[in-house]
């Protein structure tokens, strides 16, 4: 495999459930490489394995079987975390503090200086959007806060390496966007940010790859363009300046939707919209807009699952 910043070969981890030793596979046999600069993204759905994999490789749990490491360390030995931030999906933090005063912490316990905590304090605050918030305790926290808060404590120490799992959890659409900006940020500084999560539109948008995970087994691993078919699976087409009795006719043949003075018609594929294409031209009407769809992250989840579901018949 090649090296990469994070790796993981074979990596599974095996639970016994109740009084007769019932076997869970949490995690199967993960293996990736999240490489340096880049982000990356574990995706798949609640209890797919994503948090189960972070742990393992955090050394938060023991695995049942294969390795990993990160930046050359062995996953769970002290000198892996030296340059590594974590973000946990349910942050737990001091409630009696107030924002600084537990940034001031989790930099103590990093080493840092008196100096440096307070600038790196001031700076992370304001990159996640509490810079109104230093003095007010934690206990006046909302929940979208306190994941604001728990990202800044993940970046305290510099990290080269920033572990995030779920970390959209909670936050509002301008939250999410902010916590978006932050990884392009910390990319954009040569960081490597890995990070767990089941909201789709987000991987899209921000990732350089990704890994689909189902039911603790890995399905897919690369890029997204790589991933996705280029099959076009729908062909929209916007005409107007068509008379309104043209407009009833097409709406009739065409199973098509009128908005205003236009009709929209949506056909299978791209032959079937040049067949509409070439009656619209004849009618001397006017064509804004031919939009294809094209397969999304969503729907290769579906697909896969699907698979998966038609696999176990």
């Amino acid at each position: 495999m090649a090296t990469g910043i994070i790796q993981a070969e074979g990596l599974g981890k095996t639970y016994s459930v109740g009084f007769w030793g019932r076997k869970v596979h949490a995690l199967r046999s993960l293996t990736l490489e999240v490489r340096q600069g880049e982000i990356f993204g574990l995706v798949g759905p609640n209890g797919a394995g994503k948090s189960t994999a972070i742990k393992l490789l955090l050394g938060l749990i023991r695995p049942s079987r294969g390795t990993g490491s990160i930046d050359g360390q062995p996953m769970g030995a002290p000198e892996s975390r030296r340059r590594l931030g974590f973000l946990p999906e349910n942050p737990v933090l001091y409630e009696f503090l107030t924002a600084a005063e537990y940034l001031s912490l989790s930099g103590s316990l990093l080493g840092l200086s008196g100096k440096v905590i307070r600038a790196r304090a001031r700076e992370l605050l304001d990159l996640v959007g509490l810079a109104h918030a230093v003095d007010l305790g934690i206990r006046k926290f909302s929940k979208g806060m306190v994941q604001r808060l728990g990202l800044a404590q993940a970046l305290m120490g510099d990290p080269a390496v920033v572990i995030l799992d779920e970390p959209m959890s909670g936050l509002d659409p301008i939250g999410r966007k902010d916590v978006r900006d932050v990884m392009f940020r910390l990319r954009d500084e040569g960081r490597t940010v890995f990070f767990s999560t089941h909201i789709l539109p987000d991987v899209e948008a921000i990732c350089d790859r990704v890994a689909l995970l189902s039911k603790g087994s890995l399905t897919d691993i690369g890029r997204l363009d790589d991933l996705l078919s280029d099959r076009v699976r729908a062909v929209e087409v916007t005409v107007s300046g068509l008379s309104a009795e043209q407009r009833d006719r097409v709406q009739k043949e065409r199973s098509a939707r009128a908005q205003g003075d236009r009709v929209i018609a949506t056909f299978p594929s791209q032959e079937a919209a040049d067949g509409f294409l070439g009656e619209v031209v004849a009618l001397k009407a006017r064509v804004e807009a031919v939009t294809a769809s094209r397969e999304n992250l969503e729907e290769l989840f579906m697909r896969r699952a699907a698979e998966a579901k038609e696999a176990r018949k």
